[in-house]
């Protein structure tokens, strides 16, 4: 049981640091390049951005909850 909470937590953390480093916006080279030229200007997600958003959000309850899972296993 132990591993397979092990082997859940390793897989989402690392799934989450992929939709994270996705939704980076404003970095150097983004505006650089021609990215977003008001970078600190709010706007509403759409479309792909709302759904890498609502993922995100989604895999954070679920790591918190295998992590607190894997701390009652392991007492």
């Amino acid at each position: 049981m132990r591993t397979a909470l092990q082997f859940a937590s390793i897989v989402v953390s690392i799934t989450l640091i992929i939709l994270i480093m996705l939704q980076v916006k404003g970095g150097a080279l983004d505006s650089f390049l021609g990215g977003e030229a008001g970078g600190g200007i709010a706007r509403t997600r759409r479309g792909l951005e709302r759904t890498l958003f609502n993922i995100t959000i989604f895999l954070c309850i679920a790591f918190f909850a295998i992590s607190s899972f894997s701390v009652v296993v392991s007492s």
